[in-house]
């Protein structure tokens, strides 16, 4: 079953064409991995997943996407899909508050104020995001105290506790360690089996380990799709070979 089919989507950022009759189906509690070289859309469609677009002026958008069969781009609300849609960004944006007020936030301005929710919710999130035992003893320290591998798992902690159903991650990783990362990666292997997963990645090597599914794109369009395995090892298309062969970045 499909959480989002895309449909000879186009957008245009004024009079120039970023994505090109896109059409992707994204299966739903899998982790689908977005690549390809910089510039070649695959953040911007991640973003219209959301319509994190609509923030940019001059953006046009033509075609079909649906979430649950529902049209993202119809009448819609826009705050309840970002709600059901979360989104971790490239760098570790954590709010200028405690641990546990940054997981607390969005809940508090969703009206919960009952404190033991409060703190089922923040605990079960920190859990979710294998940081609870980690910052457990000192939930009231700054958030920006933690190391940035915590302070993006922090972040995903503040995004699963607005219970979404899908989760947006714009390279993750590409500001960490090589510790910080696996940890992460480890991390997305546990999510999967409750949130659908699609992340922007530079690194082959990281779609190649976390990703159920792979879409390679080039300068606006989709190139090629399939099960992961698939894509690494017999691609269909030249394009994709000479990829993720290096042949080119």
């Amino acid at each position: 079953m499909n959480k989002f089919n895309i449909e000879n989507l186009d957008l245009f950022y004024g009079q120039n064409q970023a994505l090109k009759k896109i059409n992707l189906p994204i299966p739903n509690r899998q982790v689908t991995a977005l690549i390809g070289p910089s510039g070649c859309g695959k953040s911007t469609l991640l973003r219209c997943l959301n319509r994190m677009n609509d923030l940019i002026e001059g953006v046009t958008i033509k075609g079909l996407l649906t979430i649950d069969d529902e049209n993202v781009y119809g009448n819609i609300d826009v705050a309840q899909l970002r709600i059901k849609v979360g989104m971790v960004f490239q760098k570790p944006n954590p709010f200028p508050m405690s641990i546990y007020e940054n997981v607390a936030y969005g809940l508090r301005a969703q009206g919960v104020k009952d404190k033991k929710t409060l703190d089922t919710i923040v605990e079960q999130s920190l859990r979710g995001a294998a940081l609870w035992d980690e910052v457990k003893d000192r939930l009231k320290s700054h958030a920006f105290g933690l190391s940035g591998g915590q302070q993006q798992r922090l972040c995903i902690a503040r995004t699963i506790a607005m219970k979404p159903e899908v989760i947006l991650m714009d390279e993750p990783t590409s500001a960490l360690d090589p510790i910080a990362t696996k940890k992460i990666e480890d991390l997305m292997e546990t999510l999967k089996k409750e949130f659908t997963i699609v992340i922007v990645t530079h690194s082959m090597q990281q779609a190649r380990r976390i990703s159920d599914r792979t879409a390679f794109f080039l300068m606006g369009e989709l190139v090629e799709h399939n099960e992961t395995q698939n894509i690494f090892n017999n691609p269909t298309d030249d394009r994709t070979r000479g990829y993720v062969n290096g042949d080119f970045g």
